[in-house]
């Protein structure tokens, strides 16, 4: 636990990193369900305050390990145990997440005590981890006894919140709280002895593939609404099937081409002071992402008649979270970057564009399906700029 060499030669993933990734596939895919839930049923405030609770909660838990495994991975057999009860609070957590909903949706007290306890199985393992490298890291103990100490207040708060009886209200104010000590913590220790030793490549290549793992969620979603349509109940095959279906694979598809478009590794070792604000951002587009699949998932409810949901407010269901992933894949670049290139600015353009057309042609009484195809055009544009231009992908990263 003495650190790895962050410039590294060759640094990918290891196994075991993929398999902890398996884990979050079921809580985001839970998250996605729950939210689909509520929208179908009309509770859109239950659905998204849930919803940001859940990914925060499941990111975190992900963007922690990943940063130390990158700084601290020995692949020891009690580097291998500790992961592997953080994937059992994965699982617990993800079975918390339906009392969660529910509870928000009644408004009374807000029932998220299996969430925290899946929450702290993950967490306590980090505890130990870095009282290894507080005791074998000389040079960086400051650093691990200072999240340390962050990670016991969070902990010790998140679980008096959940055994406390507050309403939903307050019950989400302090939680507010206890995500600004959770988000300061790595940022106050990271600032002490220098930080950690964690290898730029590695990370941009943890974070892809988290992307990926989120990505499946619109393919989920994409099942979820063909099934509806070829239900004993559902229209069955047709134009429109084959036509949805290819859009749901090309809209993930799309979505998926445009974060590997961007050079976030050669970024990432360019300007690593900046990472924390590209990290921490991307909280809220692994959200977009899986609210992806949330609302093709509550689009396949619509095309069943079991959601309250206007054609207008289903198409809205994808297009919001589209347009939030695509948004903001550029803003990340650019902050990290501290430059904004005006080619992405005519890429967003016709992006939004094509968005708004998506909800005149639902407004107008367009059938659904061909809303949403209309919707998986918007990342292409993306594709086809980059494709057509031959816009250099990395080879020199921008900001000074």
């Amino acid at each position: 636990m003495v650190g790895r060499n962050p410039n590294e030669g060759g640094r990918v993933s290891s196994p075991l990193e993929l398999l902890f990734d398996l884990t979050f596939v079921i809580a985001f895919s839970t998250a996605s369900a729950e939210l689909a839930r509520a929208l179908g049923a009309g509770d859109v405030r239950a659905g998204l305050l849930g919803f940001g609770f859940a990914v925060f909660a499941v990111s975190w838990a992900w963007i922690n390990f990943s940063w130390f495994a990158s700084a601290y991975d020995t692949d020891d057999w009690l580097f291998r145990i500790t992961t592997m009860v953080q994937m059992v609070g994965v699982l617990v957590l993800a079975l918390g997440l339906p009392d969660l909903f529910a509870s928000i949706s009644r408004g009374e007290h807000l029932d998220n005590r299996v969430m925290v306890l899946g929450y702290v199985v993950m967490r306590v393992p980090m505890l130990l981890q870095w009282a290894r490298v507080a005791r074998q890291d000389a040079d960086r103990a400051p650093v691990a006894k200072a999240m340390i100490l962050s990670l016991a207040i969070a902990q010790a708060g998140w679980v008096g919140l959940a055994l406390s009886s507050l309403s939903v209200g307050p019950t989400f104010a302090l939680a507010a709280v206890l995500i600004l000590v959770e988000l300061a913590g790595p940022l106050r220790a990271e600032r002490i002895g220098g930080g950690t030793p964690w290898h730029p490549h590695h990370i941009a290549e943890r974070y892809g593939l988290l992307v990926i793992v989120t990505l499946g969620e619109g393919l989920l979603g994409t099942m979820a609404t063909l099934s509806a349509l070829i239900s004993p109940t559902g229209p069955g095959w047709s134009d429109e099937v084959a036509a949805l279906g290819l859009a749901g694979v090309a809209l993930t598809f799309g979505l998926w081409w445009t974060y590997f478009v961007l050079p976030w590794g050669a970024a990432l070792h360019a300007h690593p002071e900046r990472s924390f604000g590209w990290g921490y951002g991307h909280i809220v587009l692994f959200g977009g992402l899986v609210a992806t699949g949330a609302g093709l998932h509550a689009a396949a409810f619509a095309i069943e008649g079991s959601s309250t949901l206007t054609a207008v407010g289903t198409t809205l269901a994808v297009v919001i979270p589209v347009g939030l992933y695509l948004g903001l894949l550029y803003a990340l670049y650019a902050a990290l970057t501290r430059s904004w290139d005006t080619f992405h600015t005519m890429l967003l353009i016709p992006t939004a564009a094509v968005l708004g057309v998506a909800l005149l042609m639902a407004a107008t009484g367009v059938s659904l399906v061909w809303c949403l195809a209309v919707v998986s055009l918007t990342p292409w544009i993306t594709v086809l700029g980059y494709e057509l231009k031959r816009h250099p992908q990395g080879a020199e990263v921008p900001g000074p």
